[in-house]
């Protein structure tokens, strides 16, 4: 059905031009298809282990890693906030090495249902799989910011983007009048 209003038409400066969109970043590719494929090893896993053992067993197993990982994570988080509390009252910087981060880390897959996240969050509570991951995790930060640059350098170059998709670093002054 016509009203017989005419489409408008614009001329073509007046349209912007479908800009090219930006890449998406493999993050956002393959995330969203690694977890999909987490999730359905997790349910194949199970469901071997139901088939094998009875769903009870398998209904014991997630409640007992839920425990498990409820106690660790609570026992790293009492024991982070000791280091804390010692720390501030000697006013000094941290001399106790890290590893509550990975053991709360370690407590949290053990919690989260699954056979494979059980295994990863007890591999994690480990303590030579804990320094691994630590030096790990301390080579790749140092590389980055090697070639990144520090922190502070990020938010002192501030970046104006143009809507021609050039970068120009600088300042933004506003004058307020």
């Amino acid at each position: 059905m016509t009203t017989g209003a005419p489409i408008p038409t614009y001329p073509a400066s007046a349209s912007a031009a479908p800009s090219a969109r930006p890449r998406r970043s493999r993050l956002r590719t393959f995330l969203p298809l690694g977890l999909a494929g987490w999730l359905v090893l997790e349910i194949w896993l199970l469901t071997v282990v139901a088939g094998a053992a009875g769903g009870f067993t398998v209904f014991l197993l997630l409640l007992a890693g839920f425990l498990l990982g409820a106690v660790v994570i609570k026992r790293a988080g009492r024991r982070a906030f000791q280091n804390l509390n010692e720390t501030l009252q000697r006013g000094t910087a941290p001399t106790k090495g890290g590893g509550n981060g990975l053991m709360m880390l370690g407590g949290l897959l053990l919690m989260i249902p699954g056979l494979a996240t059980d295994a990863l969050g007890l591999l994690l509570l480990l303590p030579p799989v804990q320094k691994a991951v630590t030096a790990f995790a301390e080579r790749k930060l140092r590389t980055a910011a090697a070639t990144q640059g520090s922190l502070g350098d990020a938010f002192q170059q501030a970046r104006i983007h143009r809507p021609d998709g050039k970068v120009v670093p600088g300042e933004v002054i506003r004058d307020e009048r």
